[in-house]
């Protein structure tokens, strides 16, 4: 697997805007999308400035539909956590 080379049912599904998310973040992302869209493997789509503009998923159950949203408001879930985390220092 891999986005330079995909598979015949690997997707990539693409965020609205781009989130910076920390490594644990980042994992805790392709984890969510594997549940999520039951697939087989994930791997996050690079945005601009290091930050995540999507995952390309492999083997997904199905097309992401509705999904794809509650894929990238977990994104912006942890966004959020990381910036509450980083107050509360």
């Amino acid at each position: 697997m891999g986005r330079p080379h995909p598979a015949p049912d690997c997707i990539d599904v693409r965020f609205a805007s781009s989130h910076a998310l920390g490594e644990d973040a980042e994992l805790a992302l392709e984890d969510y999308a594997r549940a999520l869209l039951g697939a087989r493997e994930a791997e996050l789509i690079p945005g601009p400035s290091g930050r995540v503009a999507g995952v390309h998923v492999c083997g997904a159950a199905g097309p992401p539909g509705v999904l794809a949203a509650d894929l990238e408001d977990f994104a912006r879930e942890l966004v959020r956590r990381a910036e509450r985390d980083r107050t509360r220092q």
